[in-house]
């Protein structure tokens, strides 16, 4: 993939692409857009390999709103170690607005 780590980027053809890594995990994922009329439901689905490269749903990213309307993205993701949960935000010293890091908040 690259060497980032803790990244989501959005790709053009409603899918995304990543990586969430701490000490005692690494993973790249992937992901796909969701519809759904539920309201709190995901936008997309995550997905991960195991090791013996199989597809597993590993979470979902869900879009909110902020105190002033503002539009946001936060993902809860299983690690294998526990859950993840975090919201997205621009990567640092990056020009890609396509290109999110992974803030963890939990």
């Amino acid at each position: 993939m690259t060497d980032l780590v803790n990244f989501i980027r959005f790709n053009q053809d409603n899918t995304l692409s990543g990586n969430i890594a701490s000490v005692a995990y690494d993973l790249d994922i992937f992901g796909e857009a969701f519809e759904s009329s539920n309201p709190k439901a995901p936008v997309y689905r995550l997905f991960a390999k195991t090791p013996r490269g199989r597809r597993v749903e590993i979470g979902g990213i869900w879009e909110k709103s902020n105190q002033v309307g503002g539009k946001y993205f936060t993902l809860s993701v299983s690690t294998g170690y526990g859950k993840l949960n975090a919201n997205l935000g621009r990567y640092p010293h990056q020009d890609d607005e396509d290109l999110m890091a992974v803030i963890p908040w939990d």
